[in-house]
């Protein structure tokens, strides 16, 4: 569209329909962005993960249960190390931005210890908390590994597929706990 000006070109405003959320002054406004904001946000709930897995493990009793939390957790410092790799792929520093899905993951987690005895019925909770935390895992490196396919970063892609392969099996592993013993268990304490 031309403005009164003829020299200046304008591209249109698009215009921001009633209940549309403005965004803030520094969004994504690219893929390549929001895949760099993904990456932070994941980031940051890796490390806070590392943080929570050992809470998990000692409020556990099922001996496959804490194994099974104990391995994730050294997944999940080699994830760690996988992300700071795709940083700097992307030629960017690794960086944390605040992952409010998983800070509130990880208070329901809490939550649950807090509301269950010790025993097989908070192991059944600590598997369901622990399980919600590998789905959102899931979706976010599924979405990343997309991005990073589209965005031609195949490197980047299959680092991203790897830590998608240990959710995908840590969450088959938590299935397992459960289904074979934990709430079978828990089920008998009613």
């Amino acid at each position: 569209m031309k403005t009164t000006d003829s020299t200046k070109e304008t591209t249109p405003k698009q215009e921001v329909k009633k209940g549309v959320t403005k965004p803030k002054s520094n969004a994504a406004s690219g893929l390549t962005e929001l895949f760099e904001d993904g990456l932070k946000d994941i980031y940051w709930a890796e490390k806070a993960l590392t943080k929570a897995l050992p809470l998990m493990a000692k409020n556990a009793t099922s001996p496959e249960l804490i194994d099974a939390i104990n391995n994730h957790l050294t997944e999940t410092e080699g994830q760690i190390e996988r992300l700071e790799k795709v940083f700097e792929l992307i030629g960017k520093k690794a960086s944390a931005k605040k992952c409010d899905a998983m800070e509130g993951l990880i208070e329901e987690g809490k939550g649950i210890l807090e509301e269950t005895e010790v025993g097989v019925v908070r192991d059944a909770g600590i598997i369901a908390a622990s399980q919600k935390i590998e789905h959102y895992e899931i979706a976010t490196y599924g979405t990343l590994r997309q991005f990073a396919e589209t965005l031609g970063l195949t490197e980047a892609a299959a680092l991203l597929e790897e830590t998608l392969d240990e959710e995908k099996g840590a969450d088959k592993k938590l299935t397992e706990v459960a289904v074979n013993a934990v709430n079978l268990e828990a089920a008998e304490a009613d």
